[in-house]
């Protein structure tokens, strides 16, 4: 059987015909490639002015008594979750030689607590305040501080007060004084008079 023979120009053209095709495929296979898309441009960025971060109710609010000695004693309306500290600067701060290292600066505000400053325990009335001994103290606005000064109430009993006042929404009487762990009959009645709602 006698073989092809295409000759030398024949040969040239397989050539040319096979570099063609490998060319034509490599295109084809570069054409199929995923092309990456472009991302879009950032958007511009809106610039906001800092401020206190956002609380539960942009219009919530505590009201509080700040008395003692600072500059300007008197009712003030807060935005809720503030603290001790900002209440203290709202009323001008802490007077002329008045310590606050037995009060709790960060603790945060109770509506319709009366916070005072610089008048220790053992102090007597100081411009009309009566003493912390015989004050009577409001349930629903003394601070933890303040109620470390009832009889036989430590931190931990003060705190569950508190506790209970806010998971009740405050006492609605005395007698729910009760219904707070730790505090029994005996140290109830050692209570009860020097508390009210």
């Amino acid at each position: 059987m006698p073989t092809l023979d295409p000759g030398r120009p024949g040969l040239r053209a397989l050539i040319v015909v096979g570099v063609a095709a490998a060319l034509v495929a490599a295109f084809i296979a570069w054409r199929s490639q995923p092309s990456p898309e472009p991302l879009p441009a950032p958007s511009p960025l809106t610039t906001t002015t800092p401020g206190p971060p956002p609380s539960p109710s942009a219009t919530a609010k505590v009201t509080v008594h700040v008395a003692g000695k600072v500059r300007k004693p008197g009712v003030y309306s807060l935005p809720a979750g503030s603290r001790v500290m900002d209440a203290l600067t709202a009323a001008g701060g802490a007077g002329h030689g008045a310590s606050t290292n037995s009060i709790n600066l960060a603790r945060r505000l109770v509506d319709g607590e009366q916070v005072v400053i610089g008048i220790p325990a053992s102090a007597p009335a100081v411009a009309g305040l009566p003493s912390p001994e015989s004050a009577i103290l409001d349930l629903n606005a003394a601070t933890p501080d303040q109620l470390e000064q009832l009889p036989g109430v430590g931190e931990v009993l003060a705190a569950r007060i508190v506790d209970f006042r806010t998971a009740h929404g405050g006492f609605a009487s005395i007698e729910q004084l009760r219904e707070v762990s730790g505090i029994g009959p005996r140290k109830y009645d050692e209570i009860k008079t020097k508390v009210r709602v």
